[in-house]
């Protein structure tokens, strides 16, 4: 679904045009809409879905896909704010507001899976920007990735804040059934006052709570990423246990956390967020944080008070890919399956050149 009367083109717009985005040749329009008060949208035609993220896991990389670029959840801390500086966007608000949309993510990917050379390893969503922000209720463009990657026999993973992941629950079901599917829900904070400042554009961690219910009912395995734990203010025995049993009564199976860590680009923005709203601990930070990560003896302390919270509530902890930073996928072994004969949403949901092939490949060949 594309938002209608909103057609723009490249000439028109350069003078309000962001520099690096006037350098792309893909740009389709610039989206502006009531119902997104702030936001612009940038379509682009994506040349490639597929990123090879070189890394030290299990297998010796990983595979992403980002449909989007930037996000509305605007959370301060995001570590994926210093990608909008490869597109001249600064690393806070523009990331915030200037959202870009890989309106043909799905066919790409698609046309990558058909690949010889596709060797079916895992791929992780929701490891850059969230792919279930407010704007997919419009772009709608998840199902397609989703079922692209079932029919090609392509296990993935999906880490999310978003509780439009409901609206796929059905199509990941059915894909669970032919690729191994991880799904996670990412919720850090359960202090409401501080969870609307610092994450403004995200669903109430009840909401999301509520939606790892439905995944579990839906008989699918679901994780929390309790990411990120930040120093001083969501690190309180209180806070953590507190959020540990709701975690444990909305049915999820593992839970995984580590502290705050703050890229250069990040920490700048953080700062800024901390010194206005809470500025006693402006001083603690900047001695902590000489580095992205918090220091080693933070993160053994904070291990040793998570430790025999998680064994209380009797969960698990989860696994983290280090290539990717999603959750660690569940993939031992790769079957392929097909059922040309039962409807599927799988089906319905393909790119078009994918659903074409595999029209074809239930008709006999005609020489």
């Amino acid at each position: 679904m594309r938002w209608s009367g909103q057609q723009v083109n490249t000439e028109q717009e350069q003078d309000g045009a962001l520099p690096g985005l006037a350098k792309l040749n893909n740009l389709v329009r610039t989206v502006r809409t009531p119902e997104f008060d702030g936001i612009t949208f940038y379509e682009v035609l994506a040349k490639s879905a597929l990123n090879h993220v070189p890394g030290p896991s299990a297998m010796p990389f990983g595979w992403t896909i980002n449909p989007y670029r930037g996000c509305t959840h605007s959370c301060v801390y995001c570590f994926a704010r210093s990608t909008h500086s490869y597109l001249d966007l600064d690393t806070g608000k523009d990331f915030d507001s200037q959202i870009i949309v890989k309106v043909n993510v799905a066919e790409v990917l698609a046309k990558e899976l058909a690949k010889p050379s596709w060797e079916h390893h895992p791929v992780a969503l929701g490891t850059n920007t969230d792919p279930y922000q407010r704007a997919e209720g419009r772009y709608r463009l998840m199902p397609g990735i989703i079922a692209a990657l079932a029919e090609s026999g392509t296990p993935f993973s999906i880490l999310t804040k978003g509780t439009l992941l409901r609206r796929d629950i059905p199509l990941l079901a059915e894909a669970s059934e032919r690729v191994p599917v991880d799904v996670a829900m990412s919720i850090a904070i359960f202090d409401d006052r501080i969870q609307q400042s610092i994450e403004p554009g995200t669903p109430t961690p009840t909401a999301r709570l509520a939606t790892v219910t439905a995944v579990r009912d839906a008989g699918m395995d679901c994780s929390v990423f309790m990411m990120p734990i930040l120093p001083f203010l969501t690190d309180t025995t209180a806070h953590l246990d507190e959020a540990l049993r709701q975690i444990k009564a909305a049915g999820a199976t593992s839970v995984l956390y580590t502290a705050l860590h703050l890229r250069a680009d990040v920490k700048d923005w953080y700062m800024l967020w901390l010194d206005r709203e809470f500025p006693e601990l402006g001083s603690k930070y900047r001695a902590m944080y000489r580095t992205a990560y918090a220091p080693k003896d933070y993160r053994s302390w904070l291990a040793a008070r998570m430790k025999p919270l998680i064994h209380k509530h009797g969960l698990q902890r989860g696994r983290e890919d280090p290539a990717t930073g999603g959750v660690r996928s569940a993939a031992l072994g790769l079957l392929r399956t097909a059922d040309g004969e039962r409807a599927s949403l799988i089906a319905e949901e393909l790119p078009p050149s994918m659903a074409a092939r595999a029209m074809q490949g239930a008709q006999p060949t005609l020489f």
